[in-house]
């Protein structure tokens, strides 16, 4: 299965918003519009039309990718995914695709960073581990690994069912333990050790209150 970018687009909107604006989720089709649109969070910035977002709409309903809801306290029909049910995706996996259509290939630190708002990941381990159900699981892999290009330190992942990717420049299978570089390891460090810093203070403190 190869979506074009539009679809691709379409879809990781309505996960991203189902997940940071609940309260105005499904989406109406200029909402959808605006979303796709948005200069921030997104790579590359388009700019479509209602008509081309009802066309990726009206396809992706085809596909069972996406359901259209009517309501009687609202005059226009609004759209919400079924990425969930269709492919069998749990919350992490979810975040993790939606940052993966709406800004391209990412590396296993800023998939941890940047999914923060749709899902909180305790460490770069479980990002890894929610990209390497999605390179195995269902029909066809829904994610491939980039091999590292020069000059590049970290290995990036990509959606694999966009109409341009290449997926013939990555590979579909488990990574067998996270891949991360050097910065990304730094950055958990410099974390970890700030938590036990915090904890050696609440300590000290709770110690001192006895004596």
């Amino acid at each position: 299965m190869r979506l074009p970018a539009e679809q691709v687009r379409v879809l990781g909107c309505l996960v991203e918003k189902e997940a940071t604006t609940p309260q105005s989720y499904p989406l109406t089709l200029n909402a959808l519009r605006l979303a796709c649109n948005q200069s921030t969070n997104r790579e590359p910035v388009m700019d479509l039309d209602d008509r081309q977002v009802e066309a990726a709409l009206a396809a992706l309903r085809e596909r069972g990718l996406v359901r259209v809801v009517y309501s009687s306290s609202n005059r226009v029909p609004k759209y919400r995914h079924v990425l969930d049910e269709a492919w069998e995706l749990d919350r992490a996996e979810l975040a993790v695709l939606s940052v993966l259509s709406l800004r391209g290939p990412q590396t296993v630190g800023e998939l941890k960073s940047r999914t923060e708002r749709q899902h909180t990941f305790v460490d770069l381990a479980e990002v890894q581990s929610a990209l390497d159900r999605l390179a195995v699981s269902r029909p066809e892999p829904l994610v491939v690994r980039l091999e590292r290009r020069p000059g590049q330190k970290e290995v990036r992942y990509m959606v694999a069912f966009a109409e341009d990717a290449d997926v013939r420049s990555g590979t579909a299978e488990p990574s067998g333990g996270p891949v991360v570089g050097l910065d990304e390891l730094a950055a958990e460090v410099g974390r970890l050790r700030g938590d036990l810093d915090e904890l050696r203070t609440a300590f000290e403190a709770f110690r001192a209150s006895f004596e």
